[in-house]
């Protein structure tokens, strides 16, 4: 039996409705019956792999309708789209789902919302709506880019968590269960060379010895609490990073819309991984037999000492990699940001970077040099001494000099966070657990710290070295950042000068120039920032250039090419591009210094 491709009716009388439907039905069935005895001549197809037409529930499946989402044959096509067919999609089996479900406009419920609209915080908006009054001089962009950029981002996040930080959690609990599984053969041990030593002494000396393994079963209970704190914990974000991987898979297989861009990223809050456990076991250290003096000099035990050695990987590459410096950094984009003079430069997401500059207004771009949002700031005074940061919702915070506060804009609401006595606010930096570094200055600029808040709730201060005597200089602003080793760094224009402390404010190193730099000004760093590398990039306002040092302060190179005129402020987006404000020219270039 062969299959029908072609045919036709001769006879022109028969070309009347009746004798088109009953011809194409035959055709359809003898279709139908040839394609279905092969299939169930051929031995590698199964019952279990024939998809049936929905409407008939006996034809084999030939389309598929985008719209209704049901299997059609060929013969129940005609009677699915007999209710209007620009409702429907039909589409071959095999590319069934193709079709992206697009939401319904809330004003115009006969239509589709094809775009969103960038100035009203991307609401969903048809093709009426574009040309509406209330939209009149708006930036649209297509609901398909933004899903097609959501639905890749997501995959991207499903391969990271799938590949890389779920192993690497994976790798610390194997740590943490190697440790819990030796830790009887090392107390052991120290029981061992504690009891040798007790061989040596009288019955006086037992209870001196009982004493001591006392004391050694409870740093025991102690040192196995601390790594079964460790790995509840890991095994509880484990099963979250599942619980997300589930969830995102359901968003790769869907093609609903709303929920794709709406799911918000775990990636962040999962990339900043545990530190990994090293605690040290105590030893014994024994000491001359002397009766009367006995507890003392029989030894002691060393208290239980916890080191931690942190992760850190860059998302966008495997953590094992390194990122080379480019012998020549490359000019990607220029922003013209309108303002006469800018300061801060903030990284908002893959697109978009906020900005403030000598007017209260700060202004967020994307990297076209669209202005899509802008905030006000209610102080004309003082403008550079306000400076932007954006926490790890993605919401705006800036510090307001003359009412001395640190405040957030959500969804268009501007919120007071922090307000100081006797302190005025000036540069912020949020970190990498969501705390919040301010640097603030005494009236009178007499002196300056770094406060570290969670919320509003002060949390520690940086102000003097181990010698009492201050970090910073007392005049100027000065700018903060975070490296990924968790060093506070803190470039001091007044001092000429970058002051790196430890999470625990002790001076780790000062860096105050490299006369390789071969320029005729003095070093005066201004912003400040770090990239996946841990290096540490600071602006040369008078020398036009960006110093790079790694974590520890040794000079590598420096960025002067890219027509740079008085860099100010700085920050990296998450692919390491790096944003540098131009602070007379009212410009933001984006450059790209790694390979």
């Amino acid at each position: 039996m062969e299959k029908i491709n072609n045919y036709r009716i001769v006879d022109s009388d028969a070309h009347d409705a009746t004798s088109w439907m009953v011809l194409s039905l035959f055709v359809n069935m003898w279709n139908a019956c040839v394609l279905g005895g092969r299939k169930a001549m051929d031995p590698r197809s199964s019952a279990q792999d024939v998809h049936r037409c929905d409407l008939c529930e006996s034809a084999i499946v030939h389309s598929y309708c985008d719209f209704c989402h049901v299997n059609l044959c060929k013969l129940c096509i005609a009677d699915h789209i007999s209710d209007g067919y620009d409702k429907h999609k039909i589409v071959p089996f095999q590319e069934r789902r193709s079709t992206l479900i697009y939401p319904k406009c809330a004003t115009h419920p006969h239509k589709n919302c094809d775009w969103q609209c960038k100035n009203c915080n991307d609401i969903f908006v048809c093709s009426s709506c574009t040309a509406s009054e209330k939209h009149r001089g708006h930036i649209f962009v297509e609901v398909s880019e933004v899903y097609t950029t959501k639905k890749n981002a997501i995959a991207d996040e499903a391969n990271k968590l799938e590949n890389l930080i779920s192993p690497t959690y994976e790798e610390i609990a194997l740590d943490l269960e190697n440790q819990l599984a030796n830790l009887h053969g090392g107390y052991g041990k120290l029981t061992t060379a504690m009891s040798k030593q007790g061989e040596q002494w009288h019955r006086e000396i037992d209870i001196v010895i009982n004493k001591m393994k006392t004391e050694i079963s409870e740093i025991k209970v102690k040192h196995r609490d601390i790594l079964q704190k460790h790995l509840d914990e890991i095994k509880q974000t484990q099963a979250l990073i599942k619980q997300t991987l589930l969830a995102i898979e359901e968003l790769k297989k869907s093609t609903e819309v709303s929920p794709t861009i709406e799911y918000s990223s775990k990636i962040r809050e999962f990339s900043k991984l545990p530190p990994k456990v090293k605690i040290t076991l105590p030893t014994f250290i024994p000491k001359p037999l002397d009766h009367e003096k006995l507890y003392n000099l029989f030894g002691q035990i060393t208290p239980l000492s916890t080191a931690t050695e942190e992760n850190v990987f860059s998302l966008n590459q495997p953590n094992t990699s390194v990122r080379e410096l480019l012998d020549e950094p490359e000019l990607v984009a220029t922003i013209q940001t309108g303002y006469e003079k800018v300061f801060s430069v903030t990284y908002l997401n893959e697109d978009c970077v906020w900005t403030s500059g000598s007017t209260k207004d700060i202004k967020c771009f994307n990297m076209k040099g669209e202005l899509l949002h802008t905030a006000s700031n209610k102080s004309e005074h003082w403008p550079n001494i306000n400076d932007i940061a954006v926490d790890r919702d993605g919401n705006l915070l800036f510090s307001d000099a003359t009412s001395r506060t640190v405040n957030k804009v959500n969804n268009g609401q501007t919120e007071e966070l922090i307000r100081l006595q006797g302190w005025v606010p000036c540069s912020l930096c949020v970190t990498s657990n969501g705390d919040l570094l301010v640097i603030m200055f005494s009236d009178g600029e007499t002196q300056f710290k770094v406060v570290r808040y969670s919320g509003s709730t002060e949390k520690q201060t940086i102000q003097f070295d181990d010698e009492g005597k201050p970090l910073y200089s007392r005049i100027n602003v000065k700018y903060i950042t975070e490296n990924r080793n968790y060093n506070i760094c803190v470039a001091d224009s007044w001092a000429k000068a970058v002051v790196v402390v430890n999470q625990n404010g002790k001076l780790r190193w000062r860096y105050i120039g490299h006369p390789s730099v071969a320029k005729k000004k003095p070093f005066k760093p201004v912003g400040i920032t770090t990239d996946s590398q841990s290096r540490v990039l600071t602006a040369d306002f008078h020398n036009h250039c960006i110093h790079i040092l790694d974590q520890d302060g040794q000079f590598l190179c420096c960025i002067d090419n890219c027509d740079l005129k008085y860099p100010y402020g700085l920050c990296v987006d998450n692919n390491d591009n790096l944003f540098v404000s131009e602070h007379f020219k009212g410009n933001v270039k984006k450059i790209k210094f790694l390979r």
